[in-house]
């Protein structure tokens, strides 16, 4: 088995997924700057809003056809945008970059599954 064949719809969620998993991909490494200038007493009153400026477009974006992953990315936004704590809102955002990615990982998946089209020519020859 060579690959599998999407439909129109799966190939247009498969999209979707790439660009969100470039869009996390960016997020992480911010999250990680976050980490590093708090763990070297640098300034880190910039990356909250490097933080929220990442994850907006990301609930645009799988809104229409993942909602629930786009509601993970909402309560991460929330999570940004608080005070309190640096360090418990940094595990919350490295907590939220990992249940992300694997939301995405199993969205993935799933389209494949419920999107592959069937191959007549691998089925074998149709009986009349």
């Amino acid at each position: 088995m060579a690959g599998v064949t999407l439909d129109n719809p799966g190939i247009q969620k498969m999209k979707t997924l790439d660009e969100a998993l470039v869009m996390v991909q960016r997020l992480h490494g911010v999250v990680e700057q976050y980490a590093l200038s708090m763990k070297q007493n640098k300034p880190t009153s910039l990356f909250g809003m490097q933080v929220k400026r990442a994850l907006t477009p990301l609930v645009g974006l799988l809104k229409p056809q993942f909602g629930l992953i786009s509601d993970q990315v909402a309560a991460m936004n929330l999570v940004a945008s608080r005070g309190g704590n640096e360090a418990a809102k940094l595990r919350m955002l490295r907590e939220g970059v990992g249940q992300l990615r694997q939301a995405l990982d199993i969205a993935v998946v799933r389209v494949k599954s419920n999107h592959a089209v069937k191959d007549e020519k691998a089925a074998g020859p149709a009986a009349d």
